[in-house]
């Protein structure tokens, strides 16, 4: 039998088509609203895996709309007692599958009485993340079983992209998120397998742009399910400092696409390769791929602000299945439980 982690990271191409239907008014008006009064300044506010879609959030607001995006730290807010000031207007995204976590609620709410304009992209509609919010774009991903998320976190992905494509003037993106449902499906057919990783203690996971949010969520994934040390970085900052690491046969995992970052990571990967580094290389880039000890080709690409999600698709079933090879059951992660409360 399948596990729930395999079955709800299949239902990820449903969710997402389901999400661009249903939320689509709300997100046209948002969207209305945000053009004709542009945020100052976007926060975001998230935890684990909705932490690394809020950073996607940023790369998009920040590269296509010129919006400057900052990410909360709770802690300020729930432990320090502090009140960041914040230019008017301001836009708050929080991020959260549960929408119970009281770090993130708490920031909301302060922001919201501060006259934040606040978004919860949130699974559970019946939550207090929903409930504090001013608007709210539900994820429609349904009960979640697996402890690790997959696909929730796909759906604030993609409703990232939804409201992006409305907020740009020029059509292209918002003409192609009709494929994006089944371009999902068909990124589930990764060729190729982590089996390199069966017996490997350790991993670094990069990217860079757009692909950096995914290599975090990657890395989180093989910790989770695989029970693998696994470290995500930019393929920036990997190379000041953390390549000291690097030995021979270590293993790299990098997620490339063809956007503006694709040249600069090539050559950071082709500096890699030199240093002995086992690549691991998810893509449909057949450059990116040739330069792959292990090669996972991606059989198809989007519009770069949508091709991360399917290099997202596409890695889940392969650490889910990597998961398995060493012995572990995916849906069952060590000292973890689905809803996680900080403050």
């Amino acid at each position: 039998m399948a596990s729930w982690t395999l079955r709800e990271a299949e239902e990820a191409p449903k969710v997402v088509e389901r999400l661009l239907r249903e939320n689509g008014p709300e997100v046209r008006s948002l969207a209305r609203f945000l053009r004709k009064k542009p945020p100052a300044l976007v926060l975001t506010a998230a935890r684990g895996s909705s932490d690394h879609a809020a950073l996607f959030a940023k790369y998009l607001l920040e590269a296509r709309l010129l919006w400057p995006v900052l990410s909360l730290a709770p802690s300020v807010l729930t432990l320090y007692g502090a009140r960041p000031k914040v230019p008017f207007p301001s836009l708050l995204l929080a991020f959260s599958q549960s929408g119970e976590s009281p770090d993130v609620v708490e920031a909301v709410r302060a922001y919201r009485a501060q006259g934040v304009l606040t978004v919860a992209l949130v699974n559970r509609e019946e939550s207090p993340l929903a409930a504090s919010s001013e608007v709210v774009l539900p994820l429609h991903a349904g009960e979640e079983r697996a402890v690790a998320a997959t696909k929730s976190f796909l759906a604030m992905l993609a409703a990232t992209a939804q409201l992006l494509a409305h907020l740009l003037e020029e059509p292209r993106l918002e003409e192609a998120l009709p494929a994006l449902p089944e371009a999902m499906a068909r990124a589930l057919g990764v060729e190729g397998s982590l089996e390199y990783l069966q017996e490997a203690e350790n991993l670094f996971a990069l990217g860079r742009g757009f692909t950096y949010p995914v290599a975090l969520e990657a890395a989180l994934k093989l910790k989770e399910v695989a029970g693998l040390h696994a470290e995500g970085l930019s393929a920036a900052e990997f190379l000041h400092g953390p390549q000291a690491l690097l030995e021979p046969g270590f293993p790299v995992l990098a997620l490339v696409q063809g956007d503006e970052a694709r040249e600069s990571l090539l050559a950071t990967l082709e500096g890699l390769k030199a240093k002995g580094a086992h690549l691991l290389v998810l893509s449909p880039d057949p450059d990116a791929l040739a330069l792959a000890d292990t090669p996972l080709r991606l059989p198809l690409a989007l519009a770069p602000e949508l091709t991360p999600l399917l290099l997202v698709q596409g890695f889940y079933p392969l650490a889910e299945a990597l998961a398995r090879a060493r012995g572990l059951d995916p849906d069952r992660p060590r000292h973890l439980t689905k809803v996680t409360r900080t403050r």
